[in-house]
C-alpha cells in the first residue's frame, strides 16, 4: 500500500524537527548539489535511502527501483514551444515548396505563417500531424542523424545554447545519483522516440533503449542490398497522458518507483507509480522563475499544470519549486556540444 500524505508529512518534519531544518553532514552536502537545501531535497535523499537500506521495511531490490522521467519541461527545456516542434517547424519550411496545400491547411499554416502560438496550441495532436507529413519516407538511422545534427547545432533563441545543452543541471545530478543507488533510470515522454534517443546517452546517462515515447510506424524494407527500418506516414504510439503507464508496462514491464513531470501530460504516469504496492515517491517540477528559466502552469500553452498541482498534496506528491528549490538551472558553463 502507498504511503498516504500524513506519513510523508511526518516523515519531512521528522527530518527538520528542532531548529527548523536537520543538520547535514558534509557526506549528504555533495548530494544533489544544485539543489537548495530543503524539505524537497530532504524528501528525494530519504526516499533514496530508505528503499536502498538493506533490512529495512521499505527496502526494493535493484532490480526493481525503476525511475521513470518525463522529458520536455523535466529534463529539458520547453518553453515557449516544444522542442520537437521547432524542429518540425524548420522541416516543414524546408518542405514547404513541395507542398502548396500547407499555405491553407493547419498546423502548416500557422507555421509557415510565423505563428507560434497557434503552433503550440495544436498541442501533441498537431506536433503528431507535422511528425507524420515531414519525419517520414525516410529510415531511422537517416532521421536520427538529422534530429541529433539539429540539436547538437540549432539554438534556444533566449539561451543561445544549441538545445542538446538546454537541459537542466538538478536534474543531471538527481539522475546520476538514482543510478549511483542502482536504479534504472527512464524517460517517459510524449516526444519522439527517435527524436530524444540520438543524444540521451551524452546529455542524460541514459541510453537508447531505456527512452520511451511516441513513434510513427515503422517497416522492414531492403533498398539496395541494404536493410533498414523505414519510418511510415502513420502514427504508431503517442506516449503522452493516459498513454504513458501503456508504453511503461509495453516497453519496461516493471512499476516504477519514482516518476518524475512536470504537467499534466504526466499525471497519469505518476498516478500509476504511487498507487501500486510499496514505498515510491512521484515529483513534480514546477517552473517558477521567470528570470532564469520561465515561470508557466494552469494556463500555459504548453506544460500545462493544473490538476496536477490541485491533487500534488493529497497524493503525497512532492512538489519541486524551481526558483525555490534549484540553485541553477542549467550547467555553468557551456556543456560540449554532443558528438
Amino acid at each position: 500500500m502507498r504511503y498516504p500524505m500524513f506519513v510523508l508529512v511526518a516523515s519531512i518534519l521528522t527530518l527538520h524537527a528542532g531548529s527548523g531544518t536537520r543538520p547535514i553532514g558534509a557526506a549528504e552536502k555533495a548530494l544533489l548539489p544544485s539543489w537548495t537545501a530543503g524539505p524537497t531535497r530532504s524528501a528525494i535523499i530519504e526516499f533514496v535511502e530508505a528503499v536502498t537500506r538493506e533490512g529495512g521495511p521499505d527496502y526494493v531490490p535493484p532490480a526493481e527501483r525503476i525511475a521513470t522521467f518525463d522529458n520536455d519541461g523535466t529534463l529539458w527545456v520547453e518553453y515557449p514551444i516544444y522542442t520537437q516542434l521547432l524542429f518540425a517547424v524548420d522541416r516543414v519550411k524546408e518542405l514547404a515548396s513541395q507542398h502548396p496545400e500547407w499555405k491553407s491547411q493547419q498546423p502548416f499554416k500557422a507555421v509557415l505563417e510565423g505563428d507560434r502560438k497557434a503552433v503550440a496550441a495544436t498541442g501533441m495532436k498537431g506536433l503528431m500531424e507535422i511528425v507524420v507529413a515531414t519525419h517520414s519516407g525516410m529510415s531511422e538511422e537517416a532521421f536520427a542523424a538529422q534530429a541529433g545534427e539539429w540539436l547538437r547545432t540549432k539554438r534556444h533563441p533566449r539561451f543561445q545554447r544549441p538545445f542538446a545543452e538546454c537541459v537542466y543541471q538538478p536534474m543531471i545530478e538527481l539522475l546520476s545519483y538514482l543510478r549511483e543507488n542502482e536504479f534504472s533510470t527512464y524517460i517517459v515522454s510524449g516526444g519522439g522516440v527517435s527524436f530524444m534517443r540520438p543524444i540521451t546517452q551524452t546529455a542524460y546517462g541514459i541510453p537508447p533503449e531505456q527512452v520511451v515515447g511516441s513513434r510513427v510506424a515503422t517497416e522492414y524494407q531492403v533498398k539496395d542490398g541494404k536493410g533498414m527500418v523505414v519510418r511510415l506516414p502513420k502514427i504508431d504510439f503517442i506516449d503522452d497522458k493516459a498513454g504513458k503507464p501503456v508504453g511503461i508496462q509495453t516497453l519496461i514491464g516493471r512499476r516504477p518507483i519514482l516518476a518524475c513531470g512536470n504537467s499534466d501530460g504526466d499525471f497519469e504516469m505518476l498516478e500509476y507509480t504511487t498507487t501500486g504496492n510499496g514505498r515510491c515517491l512521484g515529483i513534480l517540477i514546477h517552473h517558477t522563475d521567470g528570470d532564469r528559466e520561465f515561470a508557466y502552469d494552469r494556463e500555459s500553452h504548453v506544460g500545462k499544470l493544473s490538476r496536477g498541482l490541485d491533487q500534488a498534496a493529497t497524493r503525497g506528491w512532492v512538489i519541486a519549486d524551481m526558483k525555490r528549490d534549484w540553485k541553477r538551472i542549467f550547467a555553468e558553463k557551456s556543456r560540449k556540444v554532443l558528438q
